[in-house]
């Protein structure tokens, strides 16, 4: 698994109270995750509207009878990578179909997260959000 669980990391910020420690951990998440190529770092896969860089590479595979999303990410600020970590536990692997179906905000939420956002930071994961529902 690319992404570690939605779930697993809503019970691990049950845990951590403090918010020092949930960053530092949100970076952690995005420290974990696969290496981005170079070749990804393109026009083309950059997300307008962020105030770090931000690319994403989607693609879909056909796997257990449906498409299903494949989830790439990277960022040039750590803790927005970590951001990432937390978009790619809940979008890869889903079925493209069920792209549409998932309110990522209310996932966000159920971590607490939003809150805890700059404006900046918001408006950011709003664009990257933007460019995976118009993927499908």
């Amino acid at each position: 698994m690319k992404f570690k669980d939605f779930n697993s990391i809503k019970a691990d910020f049950e845990i951590i109270e403090d918010w020092e420690d949930r960053y530092s951990y949100i970076i952690d998440l995005g420290r974990e995750i696969p290496e981005f190529d170079l070749s990804y770092k393109s026009d083309l896969n950059k997300v307008h509207g962020c105030a770090s860089q931000v690319w994403l590479k989607l693609a879909s595979e056909e796997k257990d009878g449906s498409c299903k999303l494949i989830f790439n990410g990277d960022s040039d600020a750590l803790i927005v990578k970590g951001l990432i970590a937390v978009i790619g536990s809940i979008y890869d692997g889903l079925p493209i179909s069920d792209i549409s179906k998932i309110n990522p905000f209310e996932k966000f939420n159920e971590l607490d997260l939003l809150s805890h956002l700059s404006s900046q930071r918001s408006n950011g994961l709003r664009s990257i959000i933007q460019k995976i529902h118009e993927y499908q």
